[in-house]
């Protein structure tokens, strides 16, 4: 008998802690649901990104039209879908030929540099530490051309690849075309989804979430338009630097750099190691590299003291070290995509964050 108010009062805490915690509890749930189905959600994901940033246009063409022609909301947004899928296909035509110029191009130059390389360093190895290269330049020569004549078995490879890896292979393909489905529809009904969402907060709390909501869409737009210019100024800053000191392939490296430079420090990196191993393969002394690398190095420093700054500012209201980690987080969690949403999450959170310490500075607990 004495076990039963307390089996009671455990059970009425149990209660209280529910009721009173109820949201935190659902949130949580909500939280570890996306992340069990994160392989689900990539597609989603990345459509939710891409409608987000689009849907400023198709509100203002479906408002506005084309000249004197009314467009509605699905006709603005299979506009604007037929102009990113234009872009994506341009930047396709104008990358690839050039990318495969210049393995071509490496494939040629690769044994000369190797055999540069042996002429210079084996003797003085030789003299200090007796050590010898047995590296023939002819036969890698004979190598490499041997394979690249024979590089159209690629895609029968891959289709073999493909074929033992069957469940992967579809869920890929299935991923790139439900992208464009679930995009369509997200666009179409951007303004409907948010007011449906809108409803569903409670009217104590609509002030106050609206508010906080309005500062997140303005703290991540700004960066979004900001980050967007900073990847076209160095695609031209890149393009034109590396054309300037002779370069061959700098419009391809170029773009690489400035369109890979919404994930920090891989766009440099990518560009920066492509080009060194052009120079070193075009080039026949370190010194006419030297102006490859002053590319580089005064690209970087424009980036982060100029365009940066004066671009994205520091809106985004987070020290360097929580931007690393929120970057390995959102890689950890959701892989490319959770890169591509770090930061504007991360902006998001850092928004809340302060509501948060204005409510718990005027708070009695910090009061006393």
């Amino acid at each position: 008998m004495a076990n039963q108010p307390k089996n009671k009062a455990t059970e009425f805490g149990l209660k209280n802690f529910m009721s009173d915690y109820r949201w935190w509890i659902l949130f949580t749930f909500f939280l570890y649901l996306l992340y069990l189905l994160k392989p689900v959600l990539t597609p989603f994901l990345a459509a939710a990104i891409i409608a987000y940033i689009c849907d400023p246009l198709v509100d203002r063409l479906s408002a506005s039209g084309l000249s004197k022609l009314r467009l509605g909301r699905t006709s603005a947004t299979v506009v604007v879908m037929s102009g990113i899928l234009i872009v994506i296909i341009g930047l396709f035509l104008i990358l690839m030929p050039l990318l495969q110029k210049q393995s071509v191009l490496i494939a040629e130059r690769l044994p000369g540099l190797i055999e540069h390389i042996r002429l210079h360093t084996e003797p003085w190895l030789q003299s200090k530490f007796g050590i010898s290269f047995s590296i023939d330049s002819t036969h890698i020569q004979d190598i490499i051309t041997k394979n690249w004549k024979t590089t159209g078995g690629i895609l029968g490879e891959v289709l073999k690849t493909a074929g033992t890896q069957g469940l992967a292979f579809i869920g890929i393909l299935a991923n790139l075309c439900l992208l464009p489905v679930v995009l369509f529809y997200l666009l179409r009904d951007w303004d409907v989804l948010i007011a449906n969402i809108g409803e569903l907060i409670p009217r104590e709390w609509i002030g106050k979430a609206t508010s906080v909501a309005q500062e997140v869409d303005g703290v991540v737009a700004e960066f979004l338009r900001g980050q967007l210019s900073v990847m076209a100024a160095l695609c031209v800053f890149y393009s034109v630097g590396l054309w300037l000191v002779g370069l061959d392939m700098a419009l391809s490296i170029g773009m690489v750099a400035g369109l890979l430079s919404f994930v920090p420090y891989l766009g440099f990196a990518l560009a920066f190691a492509m080009a060194v191993l052009l120079a070193l393969l075009q080039f026949t002394s370190l010194s006419q590299v030297i102006p490859v690398l002053l590319v580089f190095g005064i690209g970087q420093v424009v980036e982060s003291m100029i365009l940066t700054p004066l671009l994205v500012g520091e809106r985004i209201g987070l020290h360097p070290v929580l931007v690393i980690l929120a970057l390995l987080a959102g890689g950890q969690l959701f892989g490319f995509t959770g890169v591509l949403l770090a930061l504007p999450v991360s902006a998001a959170i850092a928004v809340g964050l302060r509501h948060v310490k204005k409510s718990y500075l005027k708070s009695d607990t910090y009061l006393g």
